[in-house]
Parts: C-alpha cells; structure tokens; sequence
C-alpha cells in the first residue's frame, strides 16, 4: 500500500489584503526562480492558490459595499 504523505499545517490566513498581495507576489518570483525542489514548489501553488482566492473574495466584499453606497448602481470610477 502506498505511503500518503503528510499534509502541511494550514497556513495563517494574511491580516489583510496588500498583505495577501505582497507575500503572493513573493511566492510568484520564487516559483519564476526555478531553483525551488518540487515539494517547496507545489507548496508555494498551494499558498498561493489560498492567497488569490482570499484577494478575490476581499475585492468582491469591496464591491459590494460599494454598491450598497451607490444605492445598488455601481458607476463607474472616476479618479480626479
């Protein structure tokens, strides 16, 4: 019977979302490096994987909230 390999500790979730967006921007130039093994390297797709599913969710949130002020129409942003 073939040995399952242990599974990782979870990672702590990021406190915020730049935080999310630095430590994946990280991890991307790591795995670009190539010198990561394969186990180091299937890791970081995993984190990363978390971190851009959480970095989604939060702009969804932020979008949401945003229509909410908008009184349910979400306009289009102007940066003046």
């Amino acid at each position: 019977m073939a040995k399952t390999p242990p599974t990782p500790p979870a990672s702590p979730a990021p406190a915020n979302y730049e935080e999310a967006l630095a430590e994946l921007e990280a991890l991307v130039a790591a795995m670009e490096g190539g010198q990561l093994p394969l186990d180091a390297l299937l890791q970081n797709y995993r984190r990363g994987a978390d971190l851009l599913n959480y970095c989604r969710e939060r702009l969804d949130a932020v979008e949401q909230q945003v229509k909410v002020l908008e009184e349910g129409q979400l306009k289009p942003w102007k940066n003046e």
